[in-house]
């Protein structure tokens, strides 16, 4: 899973012509750490049809900002460079893969 660091690489991510799930975390947030290997494993599973990608809230504030995060984990679905839905908290591995599913047929 890519991380972002800033928000030059965020923009060459969302204008490619692949959804794009963005998650921003924190190493501190528990939630955050229990959803880290379930988007590491449908990054594998999706990885030619789908960018899912980090963002740490500590560590790029203005990405946070343009967000405006105020909980994490945040997840933003993307897709053609526009934010379709936004998920606040702890996702099971069965809602996300439903979601990016989803996402994934209206390519």
């Amino acid at each position: 899973m890519k991380e972002i660091n800033n928000i030059e690489e965020y923009k060459e991510i969302i204008n490619r012509d692949k959804p794009v799930l963005l998650d921003f975390y924190a190493e501190w947030c528990a939630p955050c750490q229990t959803l880290l290997p379930i988007l590491e494993k449908l990054t594998i599973k999706y990885k030619s049809d789908f960018i899912i990608a980090k963002v740490n809230v500590d560590k790029n504030r203005e990405l946070s900002q343009k967000f405006s995060i105020r909980n994490i984990p945040a997840l933003f679905f993307i897709q053609n460079g526009e934010v379709k839905e936004n998920i606040t908290g702890l996702q099971t591995e069965k809602e996300l893969d439903e979601k990016i599913n989803q996402y994934k047929a209206t390519i």
